[in-house]
């Protein structure tokens, strides 16, 4: 079952989530749709990978909206057997003093263009485990800080001795995001000094190669976002990898020669972690740069704001990309299958779009997915959109900084707006069980909403998936992004967009700022350097301004529009891939 991908030497990419397929729950949003793109676009570029996250049986929920607009959530369970095959192998790792068994199912990602990637899911819901250490790996980011930090423990350090346990050959380590820094202290425990290359006091860890063989990619831009978990928690949980008396049994070298561990068995020093991790708490952000050799943001302006977060360590700038055959709807791949042949292996072929594709194709591609959208709409709420009016798409995770509520600041504003040129509006997205805030935001969208029957229709898709994703980045005419600066580490929603010909109207945070433009790709909102409180005021001004007048001259000048569809495809959509952003990858931190 593992031999084909056992011959050779892979890098391990860890994700506590990951978007395999839309049946496959195992992601909450863009960190999880970021990693599948990641194995998607190492399949197609033949980059041998093996990927590694937690088999979340029960995933993260199902959204339902009830009739006030509020959010219900169900467990997503999901049988693993059905697209996955069990593995032999078992190995167990140490929580609260007791043995805690993880297994693994393989599902093998396997791309467009032929080739195919192994995908450990870890598993701890084994007969030999206690009902709550069954659990471990049910929930996609739930329970409280003990559980979040057991899970840590099962994909950092079960995922690299379940590899080893495999017959993994493993060339580097990427952490994508820091749930998984765990892996660092069991690489620390292989990787020990001889005992005669020790100086009095020194700790055997080989750190220098430990981290030559791990990446990280930092996905957040604000200290308050990093995992943190206290030292009296990580000590009970971690019991036998932290050992609070390791620094006097290795005080000097005849001691460190008696007490020198075994590679592979269980402890780091807590001198060490702290010095490692922080003091004040085990910051899991800190442990990944501090082990690993390469590290990096996932856009220009989030490297900056990382490097001034974290001086004296050097991160970075790999922006995101999005897979391009995954994200390109059924019109569109047809459109470029005939008119840029070789677009899939190689996307950069799109900045062609604009002199090697008839403006009629193009908008003809537009006009099914649209209809696409329009038919989804109404089966899924009854809904009837108009396919003759703009339709403006907004669908992300509902919470504060991502100001969904920013488009409905000024009710009488937009309707004003609306009367003059019409638009519909069409909203998805989840907010965390645990983020009340989030969850009140959606039911003020529905207030919002009610608000504005009969003047815009605004429609609020329940239970945002890859599958509506897909279907809602190519069918809308205008992609709406408003984060609260600088909160948006990248973004990739826009980008998928921009695949289908769709422009942006965003806030300069995250990718867009790269990405924006002005007036070829799309719109911004304000400027990078301007404040949040005028953001609603320059969205309308922008809307009522330059966008929507645009639209509704297609019927005299075509050209403008399509011209606008063209930009988004050949500068935006040929470079913000995962395509480029792998082969980043592969010539800047797994070679070297």
């Amino acid at each position: 079952m593992l031999d084909e991908f056992i011959h050779e030497a892979r890098v391990a990419y860890f994700s506590m989530e990951i978007a395999l397929r839309n049946e496959i729950p195992t992601y909450s949003g863009g960190l999880g749709v970021l990693a599948g793109d990641t194995v998607r676009s190492a399949a197609d570029l033949a980059l041998p990978l093996v990927a590694v996250s937690l088999v979340s049986r029960a995933g993260y929920f199902r959204q339902q909206i009830d009739a006030q607009g509020r959010q219900v959530e169900q467990a997503a369970m999901w049988e693993p057997g059905t697209w996955a095959q069990p593995l032999d192998a078992k190995i167990a790792v140490s929580i609260e003093g007791r043995a805690v068994w993880i297994g693994a199912w393989l599902y093998v990602l396997e791309g467009h263009m032929g080739g195919r990637q192994p995908v450990l899911l870890l598993d701890t819901d084994l007969d030999e485990n206690r009902h709550d250490d069954r659990e471990i790996t049910h929930f996609l980011y739930g329970g409280d800080d003990v559980y979040r930090f057991k899970q840590e423990i099962v994909l950092g350090i079960g995922g690299v001795r379940l590899l080893q346990a495999l017959g993994f050959r493993i060339r580097q380590y990427h952490m994508n995001e820091g749930h998984s820094a765990l892996l660092g202290l069991e690489l620390l425990r292989r990787y020990v000094y001889p005992p005669e290359d020790l100086r009095p006091g020194e700790p055997p860890y080989d750190l220098p190669r430990v981290r030559a063989l791990c990446n990280f990619t930092t996905h957040t831009p604000v200290e308050a976002g990093h995992d943190r978990f206290s030292y009296a928690l990580v000590q009970r949980v971690l019991d036998n990898a932290v050992d609070a008396e390791t620094v006097q049994r290795l005080a000097n070298v005849a001691d460190a020669r008696r007490s020198r561990p075994a590679a592979g068995e269980g402890f780091v020093d807590l001198a060490t972690l702290k010095h490692l991790a922080g003091e004040d708490g085990l910051n899991m952000t800190r442990l990944a740069l501090n082990l690993s050799e390469y590290v990096n943001g996932v856009a220009k302006r989030h490297a900056e704001i990382s490097n001034t977060m974290f001086p004296g360590y050097r991160v970075h700038a790999v922006t995101n990309g999005v897979h391009p055959f995954t994200w390109t709807s059924a019109p569109f791949r047809t459109l470029y299958d005939h008119y840029l042949p070789s677009w899939c292996h190689e996307p950069e072929q799109l900045m062609r779009a604009d002199c090697c594709i008839p403006d009629a194709a193009i908008w003809e591609a537009h006009t099914q997915a649209k209809q696409m959208l329009v038919e989804r709409v109404r089966a899924r709420t009854g809904a009837a959109l108009d396919p003759e009016v703009p339709i403006l798409g907004f669908a992300r995770r509902m919470t504060a900084y991502k100001r969904p509520d920013l488009l409905f600041a000024d009710l009488e504003r937009l309707q004003a707006i609306a009367r003059q040129r019409p638009f519909q509006i069409v909203l998805a997205g989840k907010a965390h069980p645990r983020d009340e805030n989030g969850k009140r935001l959606i039911e003020r969208l529905h207030a919002q909403a009610h608000a504005l029957e009969g003047v815009v229709p605004v429609v609020y898709l329940p239970d945002y998936d890859m599958d509506i994703a897909q279907t809602l980045v190519a069918g809308v005419d205008i992609w709406l992004n408003t984060p609260l600066r600088p909160y948006e580490a990248s973004g990739t929603s826009g980008m998928k967009a921009a695949l289908n010909g769709v422009p942006s109207l965003s806030v300069l945070d995250g990718w867009w700022i790269e990405g924006c433009i002005e007036g070829l790709t799309g719109w911004a909102i304000g400027d990078a350097a301007g404040t949040n409180g005028g953001d609603a005021r320059a969205l309308y001004d922008k809307l009522e301004q330059t966008v929507l007048p645009l639209y509704y001259g297609y019927a005299q000048d075509p050209g403008s529009w399509i011209r606008l569809m063209k930009g988004a495809i050949s500068k935006n959509a040929s470079y913000f891939n995962s395509h480029r952003m792998m082969r980043r990858y592969a010539t800047e931190a797994y070679i070297r």
